[in-house]
C-alpha cells in the first residue's frame, strides 16, 4: 500500500521531519513510522497480511481444504450444506491474526478511524463481486450507549468508503454479554431478538431501501457469522431479497470457546 516512491517532495520532507520531530510508531508494530503522512501503519505491516485464498465456501465465505471435499456443483462447506443461512453470500479479506488483528484492534477500540479507508480497501479487493449489483451497504449496528462509549461505529466507518450508498436500517434492540467463552451455538442464542429495523426506518424508505433489493451487511470480523445471520433474518423478513455479507477479517473457528479470540465480543 506504500507509495513512498511517488510522494511529492515536499511531502517526503514533511514526512521526515515528523518522523524525527515526533517520532510518531506504528499502530501495528510499535516501530518509528518513515511516512508518518501515510497513515498510522507502516507499509512493512501492510505488506504481512496474510489475505484468504481459494477456494472459498459460496455461502459463507471461508476457505476450504480443497475442490476435491465439497460438491463442486454447490461450492459449499459441509455446515452450509447442512443448515441454510439466512446470509446468501459472504468473504472476508484476510485472517484474523498478527498484523490485520494489530489494525483492526487500533482501529476498534484505539479510536484510529483514519484506518477505515485502507481496509475497506482490502474489503473492496476481495468481495467486488459482492459488492457488484448491490442496492446498498448496510453495517451491523451498535448498542446506543456502546457507540457513545466508543465515539463511532466501526461497520459504519468502513461502508462509507466502499463505493455504495450506506444505509442505517438496522437497530441493536439489547446489549448482549460478550461472546468471547461462548460457542457457535450459544452465541445464536445469546443474539436472539437483540437485532430490529431502525426506530428511524420510514415505511417509505423501507420499501424504497430493502423490499426486493439486494443488500450487503458490513462488519469488521466475522467469527460463527452469529451476528451476520441475525441481521440478515431481520432484512429478510423486512422484505430483502438477498443478503450479502462482506467482512475485513475472518477469525479461527478454533479459537471460539476458548477466550483466544477477541471478535463479536462488543461488536
Amino acid at each position: 500500500m506504500g507509495k513512498r516512491g511517488t510522494l511529492p517532495h515536499y511531502r517526503r520532507v514533511i514526512d521526515a521531519l515528523l518522523a524525527v520531530a515526533i517520532a510518531p510508531r506504528c499502530a501495528s508494530c510499535d516501530r518509528v513510522l518513515d511516512t508518518p503522512l501515510g497513515g498510522p501503519v507502516c507499509d512493512g505491516c501492510w505488506s504481512q497480511i496474510r489475505i484468504l485464498s481459494a477456494p472459498f465456501c459460496r455461502t459463507c465465505g471461508n476457505p476450504l481444504a480443497s475442490w476435491r471435499v465439497i460438491s463442486a456443483a454447490l461450492e459449499q462447506c459441509p455446515r452450509c450444506r447442512r443448515a441454510r443461512s439466512p446470509v446468501d453470500a459472504a468473504r472476508a479479506a484476510g485472517h484474523y491474526e498478527g498484523t490485520l488483528r494489530a489494525i483492526i484492534h487500533a482501529f476498534k477500540y484505539d479510536g484510529r478511524s483514519q484506518l477505515a479507508h485502507p481496509l475497506s480497501a482490502l474489503m473492496i479487493e476481495a468481495g467486488a463481486h459482492l459488492l457488484r449489483g448491490a442496492d446498498c451497504v448496510v453495517p451491523i449496528p451498535l448498542h446506543p450507549w456502546r457507540r457513545a462509549r466508543r465515539g463511532f461505529n466501526q461497520a459504519e466507518e468502513l461502508a462509507r468508503h466502499l463505493g455504495v450508498p450506506m444505509r442505517r436500517v438496522l437497530w441493536r434492540v439489547r446489549a448482549t454479554a460478550p461472546q468471547t467463552a461462548l460457542d457457535a451455538r450459544a452465541r445464536r442464542r445469546n443474539l436472539d431478538g437483540a437485532f430490529s429495523l431502525s426506530p428511524f426506518l420510514t415505511p417509505r424508505r423501507r420499501r424504497l431501501w430493502l423490499e426486493g433489493r439486494t443488500v450487503v451487511l458490513i462488519d469488521d470480523v466475522r467469527t460463527t457469522g452469529a451476528t451476520l445471520e441475525a441481521c440478515a433474518s431481520v432484512l429478510k423478513m423486512a422484505g430483502t431479497t438477498e443478503v450479502r455479507a462482506l467482512t475485513v477479517a475472518q477469525a479461527d473457528l478454533h479459537a471460539v470457546g476458548h477466550g483466544r479470540s477477541r471478535t463479536e465480543t462488543a461488536a
